[in-house]
């Protein structure tokens, strides 16, 4: 099985725990395998079985708390 990687820029994470309630935003969402955060780049690395649409994505994060900027 194959894994899909998708960057997202993500706004107004500053420490680790936002690094966390990010990566539990997006870890919740069908088919998503794993979810790496970095507060210092804004950059946050989406392992998932299956493509995921943007606007699931930025639901996601939102949700969160945070603002979903882009799609790397």
């Amino acid at each position: 099985m194959s894994t899909i990687t998708t960057v997202l820029t993500v706004d107004g994470m500053s420490c680790g725990h936002c690094e966390k309630t990010v990566s539990a935003g997006l870890s919740a969402l069908p088919g998503v395998t794993d979810v790496v955060a970095d507060a210092p780049s804004g950059r946050v690395t989406v392992a998932s079985a299956e493509p995921l649409d943007e606007e699931t994505l930025r639901s996601a994060v939102d949700g969160a708390g945070f603002t979903f900027v882009s799609r790397v």
